[in-house]
């Protein structure tokens, strides 16, 4: 089955499973914005990696929770820009009333500076009226940060002993 048929199947059935399956299917650059506008609802909460971490933003523009359907189009545009989406697997979708937990993992490469990370990651959806209403997307943020970096140590200080990291 192709991922336009998807997101039919999800907007005749309006089952969580079906929607949540549809709009993860169809999360490239040239197919986000039909599922957003088709299983997107227009008020929908997205939070991705933190609820607000001003210094994750400056890395990752799209960390922190942010409200209405652009941002999910925005957000998945922008994985495509910065990072090659090698592989994404789901492992494990669980659906019960409107919640939808879904987890699997994913492998990137940085465009610019070539990193490669492979990282787990899990969702927490909810879909109401056959529309995605909450979406908390969560993984490797260190992985995923480090990815952009070009050069440079971090020194790091815990439990009294300091060492630099990268």
């Amino acid at each position: 089955m192709n991922s336009k048929e998807l997101i039919q199947i999800a907007k005749d059935t309006k089952k969580p499973k079906d929607v949540v399956t549809a709009f993860l299917a169809n999360t490239g650059k040239d197919t986000i914005i039909e599922v957003s506008e088709a299983l997107v609802d227009i008020n929908a909460t997205y939070i991705s990696l933190s609820f607000n971490n001003p210094e994750l933003k400056q890395i990752e523009p799209w960390a922190g929770t942010s409200k209405g359907r652009q941002v999910y189009i925005d957000t998945f545009s922008n994985v495509g820009t910065y990072w090659n989406v090698d592989d994404f697997q789901v492992t494990d979708l669980i659906s019960e009333n409107e919640t939808v937990a879904v987890f699997g993992s994913f492998t990137y490469t940085s465009v610019e500076v070539g990193h490669q990370f492979t990282s787990p990651f899990s969702i927490l959806a909810k879909v109401q009226n056959g529309l995605i209403t909450y979406f908390q997307f969560m993984e490797d943020t260190y992985a995923s940060a480090r990815s952009f970096r070009s050069s440079g140590k971090w020194t790091i200080k815990n439990n009294s002993h300091e060492r630099s990291v990268g």
